[in-house]
């Protein structure tokens, strides 16, 4: 069984300090963002500055996962080389996952378990079978992605999201 998870931080990889700050902050695990939180003209910069972290900073106890451009972007690719065996790397987590050929892809890269971003309309109808790869430790659900794929407006119930996240949940479950 996968470890439980209370509280997860994301944390832009493009701002050193923060990734300092990381050091000291009470969570559980820390989400060392390189998609949308990178504007993309600071991709190669924040890879860099994150490989440098992972490898001088202490983070304690907290799991370090990191999530990396999508494969069909610029910077997919050399985010999952930068990371595929990276020492102080507990999970990569891919983002827009619709199927587990998405994982099987990241799975051939890298060493790390994998954890995948359910955030869009295909992700959440495949989620039993996303659900079911061996390598995976980990969905996260992508809620403004996914709302924004939909079309739907803002709601604090979320209600017009509730068939997806219930999809993964029952999926996550089930396995």
């Amino acid at each position: 069984m996968a470890r439980p998870y209370r509280s997860l931080l994301y944390i832009p990889a493009s701002r050193e300090r923060a990734l300092e700050k990381a050091c000291e902050l009470p969570t559980d695990a820390i989400i060392f963002d390189l998609e949308d939180a990178v504007s993309p003209e600071e991709k190669q910069r924040a890879r860099d500055l994150l490989v440098d972290a992972l490898g001088r900073l202490n983070f304690g106890e907290r799991a370090r996962i990191v999530r990396v451009n999508g494969l069909e972007t610029a910077w997919g690719a050399e985010d999952l080389a930068a990371f595929a065996d990276h020492a102080s790397v507990d999970a990569m987590l891919v983002p827009k996952v619709n199927s587990s050929a998405d994982l099987d892809a990241v799975a051939a890269k890298v060493k790390p378990p994998i954890w995948a971003m359910m955030e869009t309309a295909k992700g959440c109808l495949n989620a039993a079978e996303i659900a079911a790869h061996p390598r995976l430790q980990g969905m996260v659900m992508g809620t403004n992605d996914l709302a924004k794929e939909l079309g739907a407006r803002f709601r604090a119930d979320r209600l017009p999201l509730l068939a997806g996240l219930g999809a993964c949940v029952l999926a996550a479950r089930a396995e």
